[in-house]
């Protein structure tokens, strides 16, 4: 498949490719009127859309509201705060036997896993226990 990168599209994955923290289409908005750019919001979820389709980045939907971006698109998982919202990668594999144990369980044949966990990040737990 030929990419079809316009220069729109191109400054949308670079801004999630240089993003830490997994923005929602609003923090890419913000990040591109930071480095200069105008896109209308329209381009700016139409680009993170073809990103996605063509396997550049993935839409990971958390639970919350706004779906996120991640670049790195290899099978990973990911931890949430429930206290301040911040999304972190987990590396760690799944047991071997966990999906063949869930397919099992539910009749179904499994494709892909993705698992979304929750705690209080590190510098929650510190604020909270300063206070």
């Amino acid at each position: 498949m030929k990419l079809n990168l316009t220069i729109q599209r191109k400054a949308v994955l670079d801004i999630v490719q240089h993003a830490d923290d997994h923005p929602t289409a609003a923090d890419v908005m913000d990040r591109l009127k930071s480095n200069g750019y105008a896109f209308a919001y329209g381009t700016v979820y139409n680009s993170l859309r073809y990103l996605t389709e063509v396997g550049l980045v993935k839409e990971l939907k958390l639970g919350e509201a706004a779906s996120r971006y991640d670049a790195r698109t290899e099978d990973h998982h990911h931890i949430v705060c429930v206290r301040c919202g911040r999304v972190d990668e987990v590396t760690t594999e799944l047991p071997a036997d966990w999906l063949g144990k869930a397919a099992q369980e539910t009749n179904y044949h499994v494709h892909h896993a993705s698992v979304v966990l929750e705690g209080v990040c590190a510098a929650c737990t510190a604020a909270s226990s300063n206070e």
